[in-house]
């Protein structure tokens, strides 16, 4: 059997599918076209996707032989889910393993944009810094203030536990309340409530029909003028254009993103801004939950093939 891996992942999951399989790796440094992906997935019983791949209609229909999409992420927004059960293919994800780096990224985050972090390492950089003043990079103070979080999963929980230690109020807003929030000392509030008290603001909500713009002007215009807003989930949740005008404009205080509504594209202007900090969505860009999750896409990948139901089918974790 034939195991399409559409762009190069850690060793040790490639090594656990090639005990088995035989395994075609695409190690290019850009990244395949739609057409490239269409012709290698032809030979392919599995296919282990990045969520930048499209996994459509046209792509499930020319692999003919697939019994298994494995994406190497949580989210699977990039699959055509739907359409590949109806043709009884497996999709899986890799939930879990990335939840903690994905909740640092998340801190960071808060923290820099806060505490103004990258342009005062700039300005030292820079040779400006003359010494110690009282209102050089003057930031947001974080103890005891009140953090919003969109969607309170996995990742939005442990965002929450480490609000603990900096002795946050959290609120969040969910699909609905979540059964154990009292261990992360958080209230379940509507959307609207969140958005109008939340000095910060993580959003780790999935993206769906439901959370495409969930922040759109309206919402966005609830945002205290001393908001920070960060994103480690999707962009898409996010209308970015109007978020960018808002920081622009200084009608709130800054966001951190780790993702973009149009990825790899970023809203013009953006970058130019000194109350943003952005990332190259690297949420889960440790070394070691890099290579946890190329195990579990090979485990996946493995299961399938083998006859058994994969442990991680995404409509399992619906």
């Amino acid at each position: 059997m034939k195991v399409f891996i559409t762009y190069k992942i850690p060793e040790k999951g490639i090594k656990l599918l090639k005990e088995k399989f035989h395994v075609d790796v695409y190690e290019g440094k850009n990244f395949l076209t739609k057409e490239e992906m269409l012709e290698r997935v032809k030979y392919a019983d599995a296919v282990i996707t990045q969520l930048r791949d499209p996994i459509d209609r046209e792509f499930i229909d020319a692999g003919k032989k697939l019994k298994i999409i494995a994406n190497y992420a949580v989210g699977y927004n990039n699959i055509d889910v739907e359409y590949a059960k109806e043709k009884g293919i497996f999709v899986t994800n890799t939930p879990d393993v990335l939840t903690e780096a994905t909740a640092d990224i998340a801190w960071a985050l808060i923290l820099a944009v806060a505490r103004k972090i990258i342009p005062a390492d700039k300005f030292v950089r820079e040779g400006k810094f003359e010494g110690w003043k009282p209102h050089l990079f003057l930031g947001y103070e974080i103890y005891g203030k009140t953090l919003g979080i969109i969607g309170m999963g996995r990742i939005g929980k442990a965002v929450a536990r480490r609000a603990l230690g900096f002795g946050m109020n959290v609120i969040y807003h969910n699909r609905k309340k979540v059964e154990d929030d009292y261990k992360y000392n958080a209230k379940y509030v509507d959307l609207e409530t969140l958005l109008k008290e939340s000095d910060f603001i993580s959003i780790n909500a999935p993206l769906t029909k439901e959370t495409y713009h969930l922040l759109d002007s309206e919402k966005l215009s609830l945002l205290k003028p001393t908001a920070i807003i960060v994103n480690t989930a999707r962009g898409p949740i996010v209308d970015e254009k109007v978020l960018y005008d808002l920081l622009k404009d200084g009608k709130i205080a800054g966001a951190g993103f780790d993702v973009y509504e149009n990825e790899p594209k970023i809203t013009k202007g953006l970058e130019k801004l000194n109350n943003v900090v952005l990332l190259p969505h690297i949420g889960s860009a440790t070394f070691q939950t890099r290579e946890k999750m190329a195990i579990m896409v090979a485990e996946n990948v493995i299961d399938a093939l083998e006859g058994r139901i994969p442990k991680n089918l995404v409509w399992k974790n619906d």
